[in-house]
């Protein structure tokens, strides 16, 4: 039986869309490229953060039994959650997967072409303290390979729907986690990126203890995960997936930057550079708590590449506040920034709000910002010229006729390294390769040279 799957939203759904290809691939069902051609089944894993990625889940439901009206749609993941059992009521739909039942795709669909009842692939994710076991044997870029430490989020910021859709904090054992890294290292990755939903929170509910009651969240577990990680033969390198700014100690950075395997890339998610929007987000930091953390990693790490996230357009926003957050963006100077423009969510508080700012406003601060990112990302690549780095090979392509190996340092920077011609040299997949930073490479990236041994 075919069955193809198609991945909607963040880092951990991906991870999470590969765990269940591979459970469907180990029990007999041949996994074909999505759109390629037509399945049996069709299993769409949604995402519900903003409107757009809820009618894009809808849309890519209703392409997959338009594809093959015979096929089972199986509709899985964060839009489950959100919209319930409401889309059962949708034709395009046969089966519901909610979050926390991925795990047993493979079981529902038995169930399913046997006829039975499957009402317990959704469950009230709020309700539930069971972290899901999930996990990958080997990864599809065979370079890097995304692991999935933690599930949920305590925060409630009120723009955001996820609480709702993924549940409270859980966490994956030490033991699993390890487990998994070695059988990734084993089929040859050598990058793993340690990801999660509230990844600072991971461990919390080990210690059965309230986010509030903290100050700082719970850096001690976290570190106990990388430590173990780099411990691994064959993780040349550990990158991590968004963090709380609050985790950004002095003795957090310490023994972080002892791992040698750490890639000195961080994203921060900051939402705005105004504390008066942070905290009508309910945000639990300030932008001078932000830019002393961000101070801290450039103490501790060269040339760190710092990363964000900003929503443009929140409740309340004014042009003031607008300003200060831009130029806020400049002064911390990022490497990049992803930019939203504030999507309404029904059951948030933010929905609620007076002074909702016009979509048409929205857009002209979301270019703004746009045209910011790309000149702060320009000024960061360019530091790099004349300078070696290790870049980790990732694939081969070709432009206008030219062959190219193409992977990122370990700050993230996309390198294109020639390989044919006196620029050239031993290129291979999965391998690190020192080269020579030789200019900027469309909006994006960096040319290079191979560095020769003397």
């Amino acid at each position: 039986m075919k069955c193809t799957l198609h991945n909607l939203g963040c880092k951990v759904n991906s991870y999470e869309t590969e765990a269940m290809r591979q459970l469907l691939e180990a029990a007999g069902y041949e996994i074909v490229e999505f759109g390629s051609e037509t399945a049996d089944v069709y299993i769409i894993n949604t995402c519900t953060v903003t409107n757009i990625a809820d009618r894009k889940s809808r849309q890519m439901l209703h392409k997959a039994k338009k594809d093959n009206p015979n096929a089972v749609v199986v509709a899985a993941g964060c839009y489950v959650q959100e919209a319930g059992g409401k889309l059962l009521a949708d034709e395009a739909v046969d089966i519901i997967v909610g979050n926390n039942r991925k795990g047993q795709i493979v079981e529902v669909l038995d169930e399913y072409f046997k006829g039975r009842n499957i009402d317990d692939s959704f469950i009230d994710i709020n309700k539930t303290k069971e972290y899901e076991k999930l996990e990958i044997n080997a990864s599809l870029s065979h370079t890097r390979a995304y692991i999935k430490i933690q599930d949920g989020c305590n925060q409630f910021c009120t723009y955001c729907i996820i609480p709702f859709a993924r549940g409270r904090v859980r966490s994956r054992s030490l033991e699993d986690i390890v487990g998994e890294v070695k059988k990734l290292a084993k089929s040859g990755c050598h990058e793993i990126v340690v990801t999660g939903i509230h990844l600072s929170s991971y461990g919390l509910d080990f210690d059965n203890t309230e986010y509030n009651a903290q100050p700082v969240p719970n850096a001690e577990r976290l570190l106990q995960v990388l430590e173990a990680i780099a411990e691994i033969d064959g993780i040349d390198r550990i990158r991590l997936g968004s963090l709380e700014p609050r985790i950004i100690t002095d003795a957090f950075l310490e023994r972080l930057s002892a791992i040698e395997q750490i890639c000195p890339h961080f994203h921060l998610s900051l939402q705005s550079g105004c504390d008066a929007t942070l905290k009508r987000m309910n945000r639990r930091y300030d932008t001078q708590e932000f830019y002393e953390g961000v101070k801290k990693i450039r103490r501790f790490f060269d040339k760190p590449a710092i990363t964000t996230d900003v929503i443009v357009g929140f409740p309340g926003e004014t042009q003031e506040e607008f300003e200060v957050t831009r130029e806020y963006l400049e002064k911390i100077n990022f490497f990049e920034m992803h930019v939203f423009k504030y999507s309404r969510r029904r059951g948030t508080i933010a929905d609620r709000m007076e002074n909702q700012v016009p979509e048409s406003v929205k857009s002209e601060r979301s270019d703004v910002l746009i045209e910011l990112d790309e000149k702060l990302s320009r000024a960061y690549r360019e530091s790099f010229v004349g300078e070696t780095q290790e870049v980790l090979v990732e694939e081969y392509t070709e432009r206008d006729g030219v062959k190219y190996a193409v992977g990122h340092t370990k700050r993230y920077v996309k390198v294109f390294i020639p390989v044919d011609g006196e620029d050239g040299g031993n290129v291979n997949i999965n391998a690190e390769v020192p080269v020579i930073i030789t200019g900027l490479f469309g909006k994006d990236s960096v040319m290079s040279k191979v560095a020769l041994a003397n």
